[in-house]
């Protein structure tokens, strides 16, 4: 019984320890954020409407008829003379390519129901660029708003650094939305706004996450794009770094886009992030921590221990059944270092989720919202069973109600 304790003891000591990396990051980057806002980023200089190289902003769109002439909308009005905007309509059963056309963009058609997928239509509209190429190409989703400016901020950050750039991707709960999607809107924030600020200020590469994203046109004309992965951007970003060009954050320029109103979209939604992202973390991240510690490369760890920060639901949820059962460990005579960590690393994650709470989401949740957390945390207990038990590997369009746009 000794020895079976002990066996258990380590274990738990091993998996505490490794929890506790994670939330340490969050910690850093949620903290490091503080005082850091978009609009205090340093513009890129010599870089202007006029000055800058030809830009081509590229719409994967997948029956996106109800939404996409928002889309273009935001985008026309912030290009320059020899600018364009290419919609590459991936089998689409409805009116998107037509929709597109009457909105003033270039559209061409993709018909290809074997291979499906975000990837596959990007590679298809990059060599369809590859007639009349672009100096940089910037990527967005059909269902996002580009606000004023962005196109500009990214271009120039784009070609001052050489590299990919991301811009501030928010996604905002639809009006009325219950408190799980003003909660989801909170986690997403802390995701794609709050963490990404804090590498910023320490001059830290950042993922990409899947729109608003601008690269030089001979990176993304030789980039493999053409897949079905769920999590094609982060993959992307990933073997960009490996390459010698991280992508850089860009919190100028933004991006808006909004949760699914129906419930079973945004289930869809979730599971794809969230299972993809899970994913990443032991297939991608120990090999681009070996590759940074390798080439003595700090951007790379940085990247990969970013990379290693699970979702915040999946994070809490981890951390509290570890505690638990250190703490039942602990009542049994063993020892008490690994609920020690448990505690440390749960404290630690809290904290972050006040800090961000505070200096970013007042307006988005409440405290009361936050004590429903748990709550939140448990009616996700199904979607990390199936990453266990049969995980989504194919992409699936997200069900959306054009009605919350």
């Amino acid at each position: 019984m000794n020895v079976v304790l002990a066996i258990v003891t380590v274990l738990a000591v091993v998996s505490a320890a490794v929890l506790l990396v994670p939330a340490i990051v969050l910690f850093l980057q949620v903290s490091s954020a503080v005082g850091t806002h978009p609009d205090a980023a340093p513009a890129v200089e010599g870089v202007t409407s006029r000055t800058r190289p030809r830009v081509a902003v590229l719409v994967p769109a997948h029956d996106e008829a109800d939404g996409i002439a928002a889309t273009i909308d935001s985008v026309l009005p912030q290009l320059s003379h020899g600018d364009r905007v290419l919609v590459v309509a991936d089998n689409c059963t409805d009116a998107t390519a037509d929709v597109a056309r009457a909105s003033g963009a270039e559209v061409v058609e993709r018909v290809d129901p074997e291979r499906r997928g975000k990837g596959y239509a990007l590679d298809f509209g990059v060599r369809a660029l590859a007639a009349d190429p672009p100096a940089v190409v910037v990527l967005v989703d059909a269902d996002c708003l580009v606000e004023h400016g962005a196109i500009a901020s990214l271009a120039a950050a784009c070609v001052h650094s050489r590299s990919p750039v991301q811009a501030l991707y928010t996604m905002r709960a639809p009006p009325g939305a219950g408190l799980r999607q003003r909660i989801a809107a909170f986690a997403w924030t802390v995701r794609n706004r709050v963490r990404p600020l804090g590498s910023f200020r320490w001059g830290l590469p950042c993922q990409l996450m899947g729109t608003g994203m601008a690269f030089p046109w001979p990176m993304l004309r030789d980039a493999p794009l053409a897949s079905a992965n769920l999590v094609e951007d982060m993959q992307l970003g990933i073997d960009l770094a490996i390459a010698g060009t991280p992508p850089h954050f860009c919190p100028q320029a933004r991006v808006t886009s909004m949760f699914p109103a129906d419930a079973e979209g945004a289930a869809s939604q979730r599971t794809r992030w969230e299972h993809g992202h899970l994913s990443m973390i032991g297939t991608a991240a120990p090999r681009l921590l070996w590759s940074g510690i390798r080439s003595g490369r700090p951007g790379l760890i940085a990247l990969a221990l970013d990379l290693c920060v699970p979702p915040l639901a999946a994070l809490v949820l981890a951390l509290v059944g570890l505690t638990v059962g250190c703490a039942v460990l602990a009542a049994c005579g063993a020892a008490k270092l690994p609920l020690l960590l448990a505690l440390v690393a749960l404290a630690l994650v809290l904290l972050s989720v006040a800090i961000a709470r505070i200096a970013y989401a007042r307006d988005l949740v409440s405290w009361r919202d936050l004590l429903a957390v748990p709550a939140y945390v448990a009616a996700k207990l199904p979607l990390y069973a199936r990453f266990l038990r049969r995980r989504q590997v194919d992409w699936v369009r997200t069900r959306r109600d054009r009605k919350s746009r």
